[in-house]
This record gives structure tokens, C-alpha cells and sequence, in this order.
């Protein structure tokens, strides 16, 4: 018997921890596609590592891509599904 993986989203992930992108939310949101699209030209996409350096409490996150960092907002984090490690 296999138990699914947990998966949950980049905004509930701590400083140094690591997850690998799973996908990103729907588009079905107004305004939720250009954020989207912009994720994954950052380089969010399925199967990607990914690792959260640091969280400012009420702000945002710095997130580690594959070799660049970037500050993303909580809503923007909160789009990216993940399964940690």
C-alpha cells in the first residue's frame, strides 16, 4: 500500500527547508494567469527544487531557484502547490 505524498503550498514552508514543485494554481482567477506566467519564467515549474531562505513575518519570501533568489509575495507563494522534503 502506497500513502499519496503530502503536498502543500510554498507559503507554509520554513527558512531552510526544501520542496519540489508540484504545479501551480489554476488560472480560473481573475489576474491569477500574468502571475502565473510569471512564476514559471522564474523558473516554477513541475519538478523544479526549490528552497525558502527566508520569510519576513507579514511580507515576503526569498526563495531559492535553482541558482537565483527571489522575493516572492505571500499570495504569489501561496499559488505554487509542493511536496516538501
Amino acid at each position: 500500500m502506497t500513502l499519496a505524498p503530502s503536498l502543500t503550498t510554498l507559503d507554509a514552508l520554513q527558512p531552510g527547508q526544501s520542496a519540489t514543485v508540484i504545479h501551480l494554481a489554476p488560472t480560473g482567477q481573475q489576474g491569477v494567469g500574468d502571475v502565473q506566467r510569471r512564476l514559471m519564467e522564474l523558473g516554477f515549474v513541475p519538478g523544479e527544487r526549490i528552497r525558502v531562505l527566508k520569510r519576513v513575518m507579514g511580507g515576503p519570501l526569498a526563495v531559492k531557484v535553482g541558482e537565483s533568489t527571489f522575493a516572492l509575495r505571500r499570495f504569489e507563494a501561496a499559488l505554487v502547490s509542493i511536496k516538501p522534503e
